[in-house]
């Protein structure tokens, strides 16, 4: 397995290899769990995957939001630091700005890298998700052996490891006359000195790429092997299948002409856009909607689904599938989550949270921070100050309707014969003997 997602076992791409792997064989699980109800289908087992990944990934997820909740308490106070030191470069202001942000942090018992914790864990495990369902015969033996049975029958072979140099030039020549896309994450159709297993899973990488048309042309171009590209590649077809969409092509096929592939990466921009609005829900801030933060914040709203709309189109419908049923299950993730976190007492979380921290400063021989009742006093004053400016804010707008009111009808009152308030109000009085009558 190893040998065919051609990484090294060295540094990042050792661990890499290692967690496609693993997602591989509970994806591999999943397929021959469903096969028992005599179900085989990738489009269900890529919905099932999901679904126990985003459970398996639950707890880093809670632990994040609290983050960016605790984040959006301090925002106002780390705001107001850089501001304090803003336009300031040299080496001494910017260490004291350091300094301060830091004392912020662990006043509410958290530092400033507490957030990249869970997504240095999550990025990688995303990231050989999308390597699983990018190519799922590569991972997924059960599939795997379908087109394993094709290569035998082309090659005339019983083993992968009898398979020498060249012998699948007949494929690649077939693949590059019917414009078979050979590009991906390996160069599929790079044949040079491969042999053997590795030759194998470049077949395979190959017969992946075949639409249902093609796999009829594909029988015919080889009449010796027609009967078992014919049984199999009715079954990869079915498995393949989902909603009358084939999960290995791509929903954009150099056509502008809509087709019923379009509704996955339609529905996907639609759900990231919608789980985007319920996680941006839990970010409660105090802060300035005109800053940085904030707009970068609301750039995430339009962009990610756009992303996700692009991407969608471009990949195959398998990887669309997946971040549809991604975004929708992180949509009623994201309802519970935020349902939970609603009931949090903060003050008891950036309590708890310097009780941990403490915790670590003991085994470091460091004294105690008693910082938990200043932080809690700042969140109180925060959130009065908030109020406070709000009520403020709207007793400002009604007294300005007020004297806008005064002043209208005052002006219109005593307006100088001729004027255009004088003629405005004769009108106006005209009107209302005129409604008058009408009304008797």
């Amino acid at each position: 397995m190893l040998n065919y997602l051609v990484l090294t076992k060295t540094g990042g791409f050792f661990l890499f290899a290692w967690i496609c792997e693993i997602m591989g064989q509970v994806m591999n699980a999943l397929f021959a769990f469903t096969s028992l109800f005599g179900i085989r289908n990738i489009g269900l087992s890529i919905i099932l995957f999901t679904l126990v990944v985003k459970l398996l990934m639950l707890p880093l997820t809670i632990q994040q939001q609290k983050s960016s909740r605790l984040m959006a308490v301090m925002q106002p106070e780390i705001q107001a630091i850089q501001n304090k030191y803003k336009g300031k470069t040299d080496n001494e202001s910017m260490s004291r700005m350091n300094i301060e942000t830091k004392a912020v942090y662990e006043k509410y018992g958290t530092s400033m890298t507490g957030g990249c914790l869970q997504l240095a864990i999550q990025l990688p495990i995303l990231l050989a998700l999308y390597r699983v369902i990018y190519n799922i015969p590569a991972y997924v033996s059960s599939v795997k052996s379908y087109f394993m049975a094709v290569v035998y029958a082309l090659t005339g072979t019983a083993s992968a490891a009898s398979l020498g140099e060249g012998m699948a030039d007949s494929l690649l020549q077939f693949a590059t006359d019917h414009n078979v896309t050979l590009t991906g994450v390996n160069a599929i159709g790079d044949l040079t000195g491969v042999s053997g297993e590795a030759l194998a899973n470049k077949m395979v990488d190959i017969l992946y790429k075949l639409n249902p048309s093609q796999w009829l042309d594909l029988a015919a171009a080889f009449p010796d092997a027609s009967s078992v590209i014919q049984t199999n590649s009715a079954a990869i077809e079915s498995m393949n299948s989902f909603l009358g969409i084939n999960l290995a092509t791509t929903p954009f096929n150099g056509s502008f002409v809509p087709n019923p592939a379009w509704l996955i990466p339609i529905f996907a921009g639609l759900s990231q856009w919608f789980s985007t609005k319920l996680i941006m829900a839990t970010q409660n801030t105090n802060q300035d909607e005109n800053n940085q933060s904030a707009q970068m914040m609301k750039s995430m709203n339009y962009t990610m689904p756009l992303i996700s709309l692009f991407f969608c189109f471009t990949f195959p419908a398998a990887v669309g599938l997946y971040w549809v049923a991604s975004s929708v299950l992180q949509c009623l993730q994201q309802v519970c989550v935020n349902k939970y976190l609603s009931k949090i007492d903060m003050e008891q979380l950036i309590e708890q949270n310097v009780a941990k921290a403490n915790k670590k400063r003991a085994k470091k021989g460091l004294p105690p921070q008693q910082v938990s009742a200043n932080a809690t006093a700042t969140l109180r004053n925060i959130q009065a100050k908030t109020e406070r400016e709000e009520a403020d804010r709207a007793e400002k707008i009604e007294r300005t309707k007020e004297q806008v009111k005064d002043s209208t009808a005052y002006y219109n009152k005593n307006a100088k014969p001729g004027s255009l308030a004088a003629k405005a109000n004769m009108v106006a009085q005209y009107n209302e003997k005129h409604e008058k009558q009408k009304n008797k």
